[in-house]
């Protein structure tokens, strides 16, 4: 978050990639693109669907239960780990407990605190046009509405619910089938409209409106980002917090949220710990293709090499520790004595990309290996540079007596930073160009797009201390 004479140069950075108004995002959220009408579109009544009754639907089982045993598993790591420090709900413990009684409570429900358009993903699947996030914080409900000065009954958990732009039968207003240059057209018009509230969220919604196209045939996954426990500043160690990361694919044929692998996160201890395990990835990773999509920022490493769950820990800082996911698997600081990644695997990497006329933009040698593999892994290097970490996108609170986001920021500078990037691909779409897909490290951005950064609070890079 920014303070408050920072936030002005924010919201048009994000102009046709995101839907921050707060009262549009009311209006939606008590619309169709409220948790319970994306989940349930034939319930017959549109009341709220609370935390209690979400996690009782038979297509929550999978991710209760999973949620569940990441409790278990984070407490009994704990223990083992830091005996002396106690583990627990309440203020009265060390490390103090997210509550999951709320999380599963009557008095508790996800609101939808904005809409992401993440069509620069469209290099995963051009079919469908990348992705649409609706992000849904979880609040509650039995505490009085919030006033300007009043402490926010939001709760720190987000659910995103994440939708293929383009269904696989996508029809137009006239008809026809939609490609991505019409979707991105709708959206980048959308960023031109001089609208709020109510008459946002209608034209919005409308047949010919960028959400005209999205509804619950869309949904592929949803994301969880919860904040597990707290570490308040003590005499045995500096503040922390620890926040656990999943994701669960929608299964089509029974209609499940199943637990899956977060993409790129690599599962640093079981690749360690497996020798063959290991000599695969570094095969694969090495090879020419992938160590110039890995340098591009475009790499989608394969499943076996991943985990299903992520710890992040912030802050952390950039020094190398075991707190940074892939640290000891290159050779320098951390590394085991037999890593997975030595200097000259690096060099030879670098040979054969040249050889192939493959011209790299950040990978040049094996601290250039290191950099990308600690800050591309979106799952955790993401939300945790230099400084404390979160959520990239907690939204405004639209639950306060005045929602505004000329008082508060609805995003992270990180969020804000990239949205050039973003539009440049909608554009590039829009026009029937190629996009240029590539991306910077998650702690600073690319040169291009420098220029839009001039005179915001972003032109050093979003990684930088803002006073």
């Amino acid at each position: 978050m920014l303070p408050l004479r920072h936030a002005q140069s924010a919201p048009a950075l994000e102009r046709g990639v995101a839907i921050t108004d707060p009262l549009a995002l009311q209006d939606l959220d008590r619309g169709k693109f409220g948790l319970v009408r994306m989940l349930l579109p034939a319930r017959p009544v549109d009341a709220p669907l609370t935390g209690s009754a979400l996690f009782a639907l038979s297509s929550m089982a999978p991710v209760r239960a999973a949620l569940d045993g990441e409790f278990e598993r984070y407490t009994q790591r704990h223990s083992a780990d830091l005996p002396n420090e106690t583990i627990g709900v309440g203020t009265s413990f060390d490390f103090q407990l997210f509550d999951r009684a709320l999380l599963y409570s009557t008095d508790t429900r996800f609101v939808l605190a904005g809409i992401v358009n993440r069509m620069d993903r469209a290099y995963l699947s051009e079919a469908h046009c990348g992705e649409i996030r609706l992000i849904y914080r979880l609040t509650r409900t039995d505490l009085p509405a919030a006033g300007d000065h009043a402490v926010s009954p939001r709760l720190p958990m987000t659910l995103n619910l994440v939708l293929r732009t383009r269904g696989d039968n996508a029809i137009g207003g006239e008809g026809a089938a939609l490609s991505c240059v019409g979707i991105a057209r709708r959206w980048l018009a959308a960023g031109e409209w001089p609208l709020t509230g109510a008459a946002l969220c209608g034209r919005l919604t409308s047949a010919d409106g960028p959400l005209g196209l999205i509804g619950p045939e869309n949904i592929d996954r949803i994301e969880t980002n919860l904040q597990i426990a707290v570490a308040p500043k003590s005499q045995l160690r500096e503040f922390r917090t620890d926040y656990l990361l999943k994701v669960f694919d929608y299964n089509a044929p029974t209609s499940t949220f199943d637990e899956a692998t977060l993409e790129n996160q690599i599962d640093r201890e079981r690749i360690l710990a497996d020798q063959n395990l290991g000599a695969s990835f570094r095969a694969w990773l090495l090879d020419p293709k992938h160590f110039s999509e890995l340098d591009r920022g475009t790499v989608l490493i394969p499943k076996q090499y991943l985990a299903v769950r992520a710890i992040a820990p912030t802050p952390t800082g950039f020094s190398s520790s075991d707190l940074q996911p892939a640290f000891g698997l290159v050779q320098g600081e951390g590394a085991s004595a037999d890593p997975v990644f030595t200097r000259s695997d690096v060099v030879a990497a670098l040979e054969k990309a040249a050889e192939r006329g493959i011209g790299l933009q950040n990978i040049r040698s094996g601290r250039g290996l290191r950099a990308p593999a600690q800050r591309r892994q979106p799952a955790q290097a993401a939300i945790k540079p230099a400084a404390i970490g979160g959520f990239h996108f907690p939204g405004v609170d639209w639950m306060t007596a005045n929602p505004s986001n000329s008082k508060v920021v609805p995003a992270s500078p990180h969020f804000f930073g990239d949205q050039i990037r973003r539009r440049n691909i909608l554009t590039s779409m829009r026009d029937g160009e190629r996009p240029d897909y590539s991306r910077g490290f998650s702690s600073r951005p690319q040169l291009r797009g420098s220029g839009d950064l001039t005179g915001t609070e972003y032109g050093d890079g979003w990684g930088r201390a803002l006073l």
